[in-house]
């Protein structure tokens, strides 16, 4: 057999639970982008399950190959069973897959795909096993000598034809010796392999990266709480859109007014933007309609996901307690208000198709119910972020699940109670919460709406009977007045919105330490670090017998726990500090010139060693002179002084050397 004579084998000896290799090959053909961020995702067809009789026919019809020369093929996909006495007659589990790339713009602004890419998997099995044989995952795999996934490339020319790229086919082996497995990659023709860097990787591209991958998939075994990344719609259609508005708004980035991250906050509402966009044309698709849907932003922050689908075409506006800066750059087809959202018959939008909560924090578990007080026709897509129930704080009930998965269920039962058919999906952004929940139609008719408003009401009243003692503090704040400053009414208790919402504050309080009282934090750092420099290099050991007063070698000092620095401060400091999100930490951290905080202990910061590093940050100059707009605390209060000369240090060495800062001023808490 030609082909069969230049099969290359290429090992990577690992020690890997065989029954795990199956959920790892699963990663690498249903999800390649997670290994090759080169792909956008793949298309598959529905696998099927063929005979050793019917394998080659099959494949002939797949690959458009005559039955000759695929014989040639059968030695090198063939598995062979253990001897166990048992009689079993070989199948297959055969399916296609499409290989979706992403996509570039090209000079005119338009965009292509590379020719499509498929690949056909082989799943070996054995019926007298296995009950499902679709499902290849069900396999019982202590019957096989060797677990494969064999793959075919195929070309579709934009005429339909299939051609089997008879190069580029490989087979991933899973082989058990001893007391350990072996991965192995089997290349057809090696010395013939074509690569695009994209659909054809480097055959060392497939040992380097994929296969030590595979091997920790394998041995880790675990299955995600979530959904697959963009489950609901079209893969490819993302792909295209996806590219074409992120080069559509990419130049926010540079004009991003606020303090907030522009590449993140930028190219993750792209995103967001691209997925409601492909949702919304499929809906329309579906239901046979060409008019864009209306939709309301409830929360919207910085409006820019309002902004991309005002411009996509989507009437809709957003709304938010407080303005931001970069709302004046939208221009006037971008709609926009301030405004508090309080809960309430005042709020209800009839007349739109879509509600949005998009990081809607305390209205998240509300959109559910806005919407389907709204009208019967009205959906929702909310993208939850920080946990809320409908009147605080939301408060863990099952320690099993994680906090996230939690309060994600919490929210889709929520949206059962208002009477949604929930779907959940998981978006590409670059983002840990990245889970959505869609409510695109009812579990109820429509004349049966009275019915359902009931138990809805009897729900969220149920919710806020849980949550008494946070219902009783904000009782007392609402009894006063039943009205906000811009006379917006707030749901008096009993009512069918209940009672106890509170609204964010119009001015946003800063609690991250930043606007603590200059002193006070200039006396907590001096006196953490002359306890740490008390210490010697082992932590938590007292410098009796360091000399390091007397020493011209510069000293870190040692290192103490969170606890240990907390009990250095007076009950005074400490209440001050527990006010502030993540309080002595976060003051710790964000007084990076002196402290290395890492895995719970506190060291000073040895500057020759490099400064803090901050992930995907780009480096930034370091011209003479040009940041050297606060003066160095080692220059100053280090018994040493600074560990860097005067041209090397980032900060100044005293008055003389320091240069104006363009910042403005913060304003601090007296």
């Amino acid at each position: 057999s030609g082909l069969v004579g230049r099969v290359s084998e290429l090992s990577l000896d690992v020690r890997c639970k065989a029954e795990g290799f199956w959920s790892a090959a699963e990663v690498w053909i249903k999800k390649p982008h997670v290994v090759n961020k080169r792909l956008c995702g793949v298309k598959e067809s529905e696998y099927e399950a063929v005979c050793s009789e019917d394998l080659g026919s099959c494949l002939a019809r797949l690959t458009g190959t005559h039955g000759h020369e695929l014989s040639e093929l059968f030695p090198f996909i063939h598995v062979y069973t253990v001897d166990s006495g048992i009689k079993a007659e070989e199948s297959w589990c055969v399916g296609v897959r499409t290989i979706i790339p992403k996509v570039e713009p090209n000079c005119n602004g338009n965009v292509w795909v590379k020719t499509s890419s498929k690949e056909l998997n082989l799943h070996p099995y054995f019926l007298f096993i296995i009950l499902y044989v679709i499902i290849y995952l069900f396999i019982n795999i202590s019957d096989l000598i060797g677990q494969a996934v064999t793959f075919l490339p195929i070309e579709e020319t934009r005429e339909g034809h299939v051609n089997l790229k008879k190069s580029n086919i490989y087979k991933i082996q899973l082989e058990e010796n001893t007391d350990e497995c072996v991965l192995r990659l089997h290349a057809l023709s090696p010395d013939q392999w074509f690569s695009d860097g994209v659909a054809y990787p480097k055959l060392s591209w497939l040992t380097a990266e994929l296969l030590p991958k595979l091997a920790r998939w394998a041995i880790e075994n675990k299955s995600s709480e979530f959904k697959s990344t963009l489950s609901l719609i079209p893969v490819e259609k993302y792909s295209v859109l996806y590219q074409q508005l992120k080069n559509k708004y990419k130049e926010m980035v540079k004009v991003w007014p606020e303090v907030t991250d522009p590449e993140k906050f930028v190219f993750e509402d792209v995103a967001i933007a691209t997925y409601l966009l492909v949702l919304w044309a499929e809906e329309r698709a579906e239901k046979g309609v060409t008019s864009r849907q209306s939709f309301v932003d409830l929360g919207c922050g910085n409006g820019l996901l309002v902004h991309i689908l005002n411009n996509e075409g989507h009437p809709g506006k957003g709304i938010d307690v407080r303005k931001r800066k970069i709302w004046d750059l939208y221009g006037p087809n971008t709609h926009l208000e301030e405004k508090a959202i309080t809960p309430s018959a005042s709020f209800l939008f009839p007349e739109t198709d879509w509600l949005i909560g998009n990081h809607s924090d305390e209205l998240t578990p509300w959109i559910p119910v806005i919407a389907a007080r709204s009208s019967y026709s009205c959906r929702y897509f909310v993208l939850p972020c920080c946990f809320f129930d409908f009147c605080g704080k939301y408060q863990r009930r099952h320690c099993k699940k994680t906090q996230y998965r939690e309060y994600i269920d919490f929210i889709s039962e929520v949206s059962g109670a208002c009477g949604f058919q929930t779907d959940e999906d998981c978006l590409r952004i670059p983002s840990t919460k990245r889970v959505c929940l869609i409510g695109r139609s009812r579990s109820y008719e429509e004349p049966e709406g009275e019915l359902a408003e009931a138990r809805r009401t009897d729900y969220i009243r149920g919710r806020q009977v849980s949550y008494t003692s946070f219902t009783n503090v904000t009782q007392k704040d609402h009894s006063r007045h039943n009205h906000h400053g811009d006379g917006q009414e707030i749901p008096e208790p009993g009512s069918e919105w209940g009672s106890g919402f509170q609204p964010r504050e119009k001015t946003e309080t800063v609690r991250n330490c930043a606007a603590l009282p200059r002193d006070l934090v200039d006396g907590v750092v001096l006196k953490v670090a002359r306890a740490l420099l008390e210490l010697t290099a082992e932590a938590g050991e007292e410098g009796k017998n360091s000399s390091w007063k007397d020493t011209n070698n510069w000293h870190a000092g040692g290192s103490l726990s969170i606890r240990e620095v907390a009990e250095l401060l007076d009950q005074s400091t400490l209440q001050t500090l527990k006010k502030e999100c993540g309080g002595l930490q976060t003051l710790l951290k964000n007084s990076h010139q002196v402290f290395r905080v890492e895995g719970g202990r506190v060291h000073i910061r040895d500057w020759r060693n490099g400064g803090p590093v901050r992930v995907n940050s780009k480096p930034k100059s370091q011209t003479s002179g040009a940041l050297k707009t606060r003066l160095c605390w080692f220059h100053t209060h280090h018994p040493h002084g600074c560990p860097l000369s005067t041209e090397d240090c980032l900060f100044a060495h005293g008055e003389d050397d320091l240069r104006p800062s363009t910042r403005p001023l913060k304003k601090l808490r007296s």
